[in-house]
């Protein structure tokens, strides 16, 4: 690395535009930060060495000076922004509802938005924020901010801890505020610098000259902002992970046992009894309202249910032996929280069959005298029944929820909505069986010729209710990377770097002032500072160029 040495006598490392140490312009530098083309410096980074500014050989240089660049961090912002709208065009795959026919999202974006769905589908969108691209891109913004931050903070770091007092002239009257004062007194200096330490200014005196600065961590805002952006993006990778993050949904029936998804076989939940409660149509606190809605609205849903957790080793194939851990109920906004899952009550079906009783007999019986009675458990039917007079009834086909399409029955979904048979029918003693279609409403004899016919008799109904099973650990990251991000808001935002220069020239001195923002507030703060004194105020060289 090529080093430059100042005539002032310190080491500059290579690409350096002004002084490290007395702010003089670096010959043949002064083109990186465009100095060559204004009276001003340009004191952003105060001129120190950028790796992005200065190297451009190797392919990690360039890769470097890629991601260093603020139109890349912003490019991959605005990609990310776009990206994520579109995500937001339709539920995603997590999110479909529960009351669609069909949650298989080949087939629920097709059926529910038409063609943009379906190529909405076939794109990916439907999984967006968990695609290695979305991924990808996240990463690379937070790549860019790392890059970005250390490109600028490193050096200008370096520059601001070994600034000296003493500046080169042409430094100090290139700065925007600035004033050559021919005669000063020592009492009216020391005025000066007094007054300016009431201010809050930290004054180092070298030599005469003078540095008054305070506020300097106010520089580090932009950089503070960074960490918590980088530590959000972090959060938002790990949310993609199983382990910091958990969301899952599962229907869980009346009394159903299910095993509760994303806990590793080790928690089950038992659904007791789920309770639907509405208003009164006569309340008249909301008569009104349920009649702009044309329907009931609901008061409260709930799910009365049991937590078991394994005992012991699993073994495959073998019913889990349980032991009881809580026994409670969920309501809408009132979760349930056991061992870092929080269990959400999230959605409800009704109107699903549970169970339906058939009675045989003879078609030409007009009287339908039973000849015996079947009870099917809609969710897992038994393949064969047989009655106390030797007649069995076989379950040939079964369609939870029935559909004709082209002449064609099909179930729709995997839940009993519409339950519709094909039963086999076998006399004593006989090895051909009579085929019979019965369903809700239909009572199908394909052949005319069957002597005999099964009825539904009675059915039992009950609720689906939907949980929401989630686990969430990267939520304190993203705490910790927003209060962060406030910090270096905050820090930024309310607090501004202001630095005066006071060095001596001949009888009098020259006075300059830098500040991040708000000049008229370090102007204030001079004018106080020189209030009865002969020292001359600042001009504000950029609004004399204006003029």
């Amino acid at each position: 690395m090529d080093k430059l040495k100042c005539e002032c006598g310190h080491v500059n490392p290579e690409g350096t535009i002004l002084c490290e140490s007395c702010g003089k312009p670096i010959e043949g530098n002064q083109h990186i930060d465009g100095n060559d083309k204004t009276k001003l410096l340009n004191m952003r980074y105060d001129g120190t060495a950028r790796r992005s500014q200065t190297y451009n050989r190797t392919i990690v240089d360039k890769i470097w000076n890629f991601f260093s660049s603020v139109k890349v961090g912003v490019m991959l912002i605005v990609i990310a922004l776009i990206a994520s709208g579109i995500g937001t065009i339709f539920p995603q795959e997590q999110f479909i509802p529960p009351e669609a026919e069909n949650r298989d999202p080949a087939v629920f974006y097709e059926d529910w938005y038409g063609l943009i769905g379906k190529i909405y589908y076939q794109l990916g969108f439907h999984e967006l924020y968990s695609s290695w691209w979305y991924m990808i891109l996240i990463a690379l913004i937070g790549i860019s901010l790392v890059i970005c931050s250390i490109d600028r903070f490193v050096p200008l770091y370096r520059a601001l801890k070994i600034q000296q007092p003493k500046r080169h002239n042409s430094f100090l009257s290139r700065q925007r505020l600035y004033s050559n004062t021919a005669v000063v007194s020592k009492e009216e200096k020391e005025t000066l610098v007094s007054r300016l330490k009431k201010q809050r200014y930290n004054i180092v005196n070298k030599d005469g000259n003078i540095l008054a600065e305070k506020n300097r961590f106010s520089r580090w805002g932009p950089y503070v902002n960074h960490i918590g952006l980088i530590i959000i993006l972090i959060a938002a990778i790990l949310r993609m992970t199983p382990f910091f993050y958990l969301d899952e949904y599962v229907w869980v029936r009346e009394g159903e046992q299910k095993v509760i998804p994303g806990t590793n076989n080790e928690y089950y939940i038992e659904n007791k009894r789920f309770l639907l409660e509405v208003y009164e149509e006569d309340d008249e606190r909301y008569k009104d309202a349920m009649e702009r809605m044309g329907e009931q609205v609901h008061k409260n849903y709930q799910t009365d249910l049991i937590i078991y957790k394994t005992v012991g080793e699993t073994v495959v194939g073998k019913e889990p032996e349980l032991e009881k851990v809580t026994e409670s109920s969920i309501q809408l906004n009132a979760p349930l929280k056991i061992d870092g899952y929080t269990l959400y009550q999230s959605g409800f079906q009704e109107n699903e069959f549970s169970k339906m009783k058939f009675k045989l007999y003879e078609t030409a019986d007009e009287d339908q005298n039973s000849l015996g009675e079947i009870t099917v458990d809609l969710t897992s039917p038994d393949e064969t029944y047989e009655l106390e007079n030797g007649i069995k009834i076989q379950v040939s086909q079964y369609y939870p929820d029935y559909v004709l399409e082209d002449g064609e029955p099909r179930s729709v979904s995997k839940f009993p909505r519409n339950p519709a048979f094909v039963f086999n029918v076998f006399p004593p003693d006989e090895e051909k069986g009579e085929i019979s279609f019965v369903g809700i409403g239909k009572n199908i004899d394909a052949t005319g010729e069957n002597k005999y016919k099964l009825g539904i008799v009675d059915f039992e109904m009950r609720y689906a209710s939907g949980i929401t099973v989630r686990q969430d650990y990267t939520l304190p990251f993203f705490i910790l990377g927003a209060a962060i991000f406030m910090i270096g808001v905050i820090q930024g935002m309310y607090w501004q770097h202001r630095r005066i220069w006071i060095n001596p020239q001949g009888e009098g001195i020259l006075l300059a002032a830098h500040t991040n923002k708000n000049w008229f507030g370090l102007k204030k703060d001079i004018e106080k500072a020189i209030a009865g004194t002969n020292i001359q105020m600042v001009i504000d060289q950029e609004e004399e160029k204006e003029v």
